[in-house]
């Protein structure tokens, strides 16, 4: 406008494409900024907020300026508050066109937790732990979920929900993914990733969210829409970039959409990318006294009136069962009447006499929207996968987890339970002579699509046995499993692929398997998945024999004279399944400090002037005649001891005439005496 003192004016007869404005970005805090510009045709013809003609550009959220600083408070709240956590994936090829993947796009699995303020799964500016490395490049959560569960202290929940395939669907056709959790006033904070796949090590989620308000309560409601996140693991930059990892490795940072000109989120702009999923979490109930400074309103009074879980079971109590499954899908999707089943297993008849109840139950059923009991009607997930065994030899337990797919749709809650323990065996003997063995994987498919089938499920030898004999352990198990009846196939699918090879050469890795829709004209009407991940175990992984650090050399045996030292370490691992053996423990050396005033030092010495007394005789005895002539000498006697020991001695020898020759001439025959200093070193 003409009279904003802040307008910039370009006018000029030649046809102009773009115009350039500098411009100073205001005080931090302030908010948005919001670019015009207008294009005068004629004095009456203009074009103003079309198109790219408005700029709005706001302030970054300072949680993605590298590590948040806003200090996580204590929490005054009391009792515990249980939460539903939604996952509404908003990644399509509609929102996000630009080099979409369009085969194999998926969130993978939810993997996350409530927790304290000591315990960090992920945030930005800090470094990927492996198990998010895992979520980040895989979509792998089992490594994730070992880190959380061995934080127990500080972890109250474990939060978990399956992947999707295709990434998205219609709320009509697949129910958005959701998990419930809880937290107290020492775990109050939540956490959870999931992976935008396929991508290099993207991903989207929530760090250390704080349910617990100032005012000692807990957060009716948060609702965050989400962009992806990148772990600094892989430095890819497109969605199927080929692994390139990131070394060393860099902090998680948020993407933009000035990451490089090739990312799909690019824009030379510098705008912000568009999100690409959105959470909810929303509290459904709370347990204990609370003391909440603001009274409840009546979100939080309807949000506590869960109804209590209360069903009949006329089963004989010598008849021990598992847990029913949830229903089948219903036979019919009309409005005609069809049925749905359950099934259970017998684990144990304590008395024959007694008959047991069925094993499979049948419930009459309509399609949906056909009766008035569908609103009330629970659509759960299937289980997640059983947690590993409490113990690694003898009588554990275990548990698993499954989440609401669909709530009701007349506002009631689900009494339908979302976690069952059971108890698991592994290696029941453990002696010598036991197989160690892993514990049974998940059950395979139904062998039919329809109908009644069997399913197998397998386990792998981890060791033999160490006295040398054969393992008769079994392997595999089958049992019958019951599929909806046959007419009600949605879709044609072809048959599972094998499963690939397992993604490590020894320990715990993944594989996979895919099978492919028959007819690609169902694809809009088939929301089955199409391929699968497991767990797979090969023989453990050679540990090596590890020590600990060379401790200080010791002092010298000796005082004085050749003496030795030593320096030890320690074995802080013992090495395991064929690992290197442990090399020496203890090293010694040679020291000397001094010569010994006594001892060997004197030894030596008398024993190399005895040497030279030797020689010398040997010599005087060829020469005598002519250094004495006219008489014959006795060789030279030994040096006596010396005066002192320190400071300067005295030692005599003696050669006394053996035999005097008459002669006139030579008469100077005598006896002779040798005087030298010995020991001058000092005292």
């Amino acid at each position: 406008m003409s009279n904003c003192p802040v307008a910039v004016t370009e006018s000029t007869p030649r046809r102009r494409t773009r115009i350039h404005v500098f411009w100073t970005a205001p005080p931090v805090g302030t908010g948005c900024v919001i670019l015009k510009a207008s294009i005068v045709q004629k004095r009456i013809i203009y074009f103003q907020d079309e198109g790219s003609l408005t700029k709005k550009l706001c302030e970054q959220d300072s949680s993605f300026e590298g590590v948040t600083d806003k200090p996580i408070l204590d929490c005054c709240a009391c009792g515990t508050a249980k939460y539903r956590l939604t996952f509404y994936g908003n990644w399509s090829e509609k929102t996000h066109p630009k080099d979409y993947p369009r085969r194999a796009n998926h969130w993978s699995a939810i993997i996350g937790g409530s927790h304290s303020k000591n315990y960090v799964l992920w945030e930005y500016g800090g470094y990927a732990s492996e198990g998010v490395k895992q979520v980040a490049e895989l979509g792998s959560p089992v490594k994730m979920e070992e880190e959380i569960r061995q934080q127990s202290d500080e972890v109250l929940t474990v939060i978990k929900a399956k992947a999707q395939w295709p990434a998205w669907q219609p709320l009509n056709v697949r129910a958005a993914p959701s998990a419930e959790f809880s937290v107290d006033r020492t775990r109050h904070l939540m956490s959870f990733l999931t992976m935008l796949g396929p991508s290099p090590d993207w991903n989207v989620g929530l760090s250390a969210e704080d349910l617990c308000t100032k005012d000692c309560g807990w957060v009716q409601k948060v609702i965050q829409d989400l962009i992806p996140w990148d772990a600094g693991t892989d430095s890819g930059v497109t969605y199927e970039s080929p692994n390139k990892p990131t070394v060393p490795q860099e902090k998680i940072r948020p993407l933009t959409s000035l990451d490089h000109p090739q990312s799909p989120f690019y824009d030379p702009e510098g705008g912000s990318i568009a999100v690409v999923a959105r959470v909810v979490i929303e509290r459904i109930a709370r347990k204990g006294e609370q003391c909440n400074i603001i009274p409840d309103n009546v979100d939080d009074i309807v949000a506590d009136l869960v109804p209590e879980e209360k069903e009949e079971d006329d089963t004989p109590e010598t008849c021990i069962y598992s847990n029913w499954s949830p229903w089948s899908a219903c036979s019919s999707s009309t409005c005609d009447k069809g049925k749905r089943m359950r099934q259970r297993m017998l684990k144990a008849q304590l008395d024959l006499s007694v008959p047991c109840p069925e094993t499979q139950d049948f419930q009459p059923c309509m399609g949906p929207g056909c009766s008035d009991e569908d609103g009330s009607t629970c659509m759960m997930s299937e289980w997640i996968t059983w947690s590993p065994c409490t113990v690694s030899c003898g009588m554990g337990m275990r548990s698993r987890e499954r989440y609401v797919k669909q709530f009701p749709e007349d506002g009631s809650m689900c009494k339908v339970p979302t976690e069952e323990t059971d108890k698991c065996v592994v290696n029941a003997e453990c002696s010598p002579s036991s197989c160690l063995v892993t514990e049974w994987g998940e059950w395979d498919e139904c062998s039919a699509s329809c109908g009644m089938g069997m399913r197998k499920r397998h386990r792998m030898i981890k060791m033999t046995p160490a006295d040398g004999s054969t393992c008769n352990t079994e392997t595999t198990e089958a049992e019958k499993c019951m599929m909806p009846e046959c007419h009600t196939i949605p879709c044609m699918l072809s048959p599972w692929s094998e499963w690939s090879d397992c993604s490590v050469t020894c320990g715990k890795g993944m594989r996979t398997r895919q099978r492919m829709l028959k007819s690609a004209a169902e694809l809009g009407d088939c929301s089955e998945e199409l391929e699968q991940v497991e767990k797979c175990m090969l023989p453990e992984c050679p540990i090596d024999c590890e020590l600990t650090e060379w401790s200080k050399w010791s002092e010298c045996n000796k005082s004085c004279g050749k003496g030795h030292m030593i320096r030890t370490r320690m074995i802080k691992m013992e090495p395991q399944f064929g690992g290197a053996p442990c090399p020496e423990t203890v090293q010694r050396k040679k020291c000397r400090i001094r010569k010994c005033l006594r001892g060997p030092g004197i030894e030596k010495r008398r024993w190399k002037e005895a040497r030279e007394k030797r020689r010398s005789e040997h010599a005087k005895e060829a020469v005598d005649g002519e250094l004495y002539p006219g008489c014959k000498m006795r060789a030279w006697t030994a040096w006596s001891e010396c005066t002192k020991l320190c400071g300067g001695g005295i030692q005599e020898r003696f050669m006394t005439v053996k035999k005097r020759f008459k002669s006139p001439l030579f008469t100077s025959c005598k006896d002779k005496k040798e005087i030298r200093a010995c020991n001058v070193h000092p005292c």
